[in-house]
């Protein structure tokens, strides 16, 4: 029994090295200044100018690296984690305040194709019977993981009234079928 529970589990393991490899480094903004993709086509930066409302809203900016050209990608509160999937796909976690973040699949080519999860879409997406956990916690998180021609991996997790112990659940948004599926995370058990 104690063997065949292990042959299970080395394929989920696996797959979590892998989902963890899909995207490069993070950079954290507005700690860093930019973030250069890997064909060095183009930078990701923070527009430090000052705002309306200031300390509150960021400013990510793309620019050509060839021309100098830039034109904004997304305002953004608080805390973002970005990283490079390839050449024109950047994956963002919007860290909103201490009790959410969404996940953002931006298309460097294609800006109207991008993706945003949050909690909201994630609650119509998911199983009724799975609702109770997004809606009845009060610290839920939608962290960017990766993504591959065909999906967007996500991590979600939190805790609260419903989980006072938490929850970790791996989630793949489809991005043919505009859908969402969600299993919990078995390396947290």
């Amino acid at each position: 029994m104690r063997r065949g529970r292990i042959l299970l589990i080395a394929p989920i393991v696996v797959l979590l090295w892998t989902l963890q490899a899909l995207a490069g480094p993070f950079a954290v903004f507005p700690k860093v200044r930019e973030l250069e993709s890997p064909g060095r086509q183009f930078i990701v930066f923070e527009d430090q100018r000052e705002s309306e409302v200031s300390g509150a809203f960021h400013k990510l900016w793309l620019k050509v690296a060839a021309t100098g050209e830039s034109r904004k990608i997304q305002d953004y509160i608080g805390t973002a984690a970005v990283s490079w999937q390839d050449d024109d796909h950047l994956i963002i976690t919007e860290y909103l305040n201490r009790r959410t973040s969404r996940a953002f699949l931006l298309s460097v080519s294609r800006p109207a194709d991008s993706i945003m999860i949050d909690v909201p879409m994630l609650i119509r997406s998911i199983p009724p019977e799975s609702r109770d956990t997004l809606r009845q916690n009060d610290h839920v998180f939608v962290e960017a993981v990766g993504a591959t021609a065909d999906r967007f991996h996500l991590h979600v997790w939190g805790y609260g009234q419903h989980d006072p112990r938490g929850f970790r659940w791996d989630c793949e948004y489809l991005l043919n079928g505009a859908r969402v599926s969600c299993s919990e995370d078995q390396s947290s058990k």
